[in-house]
């Protein structure tokens, strides 16, 4: 009797919580809480959980899915594995972020995407995510495969984000022609992290006279490759999926390349 009574007076809390303020606050308890946990609190909650004021931040997990995860130890693993039995291992890494950025119905101002992201995902958020401010390709090395962004991405990107501000392609493959449009059609950018890529030179005097304006730039690293120029990268990348499946994962680090916490406060 006594734990129904209090029950019902935990419920009464919930439901009687501003609603602006409960918004504010799911919008920082995280991706895997926000999807999987908030909604079966109450049905406040749930309506709240449902406000795309909520998904403006999203942090993907590197992994998505349980099989990609060799660390036990793995922060991700009880997310991914969460993920799993709730979709029954059938959701694919680009239907995952596509739903989860539908839910932001274009609000979403950073994203940080999974590892393993195809290209379309890329597409998709230039075309559907309007005030993107930040977004983070990942820290691809090589025991995953490499991003291509080639003219046609490029393109779509400074199209429909031409006010992005923080852009990280660290580590993919990222054709001249794309950098030197990103450079010319985003004049907003403050942080653009492209080193470590394949298809242009670090010390191309044409790429550092455009990005000059930009206060922090990175680009050390990046190089052509001799035997794969710039324009044959995109055909390449099956034979470098093959050849990372072969790394012992081990020996290769993930993280992310912003602090989040201080870009937030900015925003």
């Amino acid at each position: 009797m006594i734990f129904s009574i209090c029950s019902q007076m935990e419920e009464r809390k919930r439901e009687d919580l501003n609603k602006d303020i409960l918004v504010n606050v799911l919008g920082r308890v995280g991706m895997e809480s926000l999807l999987l946990d908030v909604p079966f609190v109450c049905k406040s909650w749930y309506k709240a959980s449902r406000e795309p004021q909520c998904w403006e931040h999203l942090i993907f997990p590197s992994y998505i899915k349980p099989d990609n995860i060799r660390e036990e130890e793995s922060p991700d693993r009880g997310f991914a594995e969460r993920l799993a039995m709730k979709y029954q291992e059938n959701l694919s890494v680009f239907a995952f972020v596509k739903f989860i950025v539908n839910h932001s119905c274009g609000n979403a101002t950073i994203i940080k995407l999974p590892s393993r992201c195809p290209e379309e995902a890329l597409e998709y958020i230039a075309n559907e995510c309007p005030k993107l401010k930040i977004l983070d390709v990942g820290s691809y090395n090589l025991s995953a495969p490499y991003i291509y962004f080639g003219k046609d991405q490029a393109s779509a990107l400074v199209a429909s984000l031409p006010k992005l501000e923080y852009l990280d392609l660290h580590g993919g493959s990222l054709e001249k022609e794309a950098l030197l449009m990103i450079l010319q059609g985003c004049k907003q950018l403050v942080h653009l992290d492209v080193r470590q890529c394949f298809g242009f030179r670090d010390d191309d005097a044409e790429i550092l006279e455009l990005a000059s304006h930009i206060p922090v730039f990175m680009c050390e690293g990046s190089m052509v490759v001799p035997e794969i120029e710039p324009n044959s990268l995109h055909d390449h990348r099956l034979d470098h999926e093959l050849l990372c499946d072969k790394i012992n994962h081990d020996d290769c680090v993930y993280g992310l390349n912003f602090d989040f916490d201080d870009i937030f406060e900015d925003i």
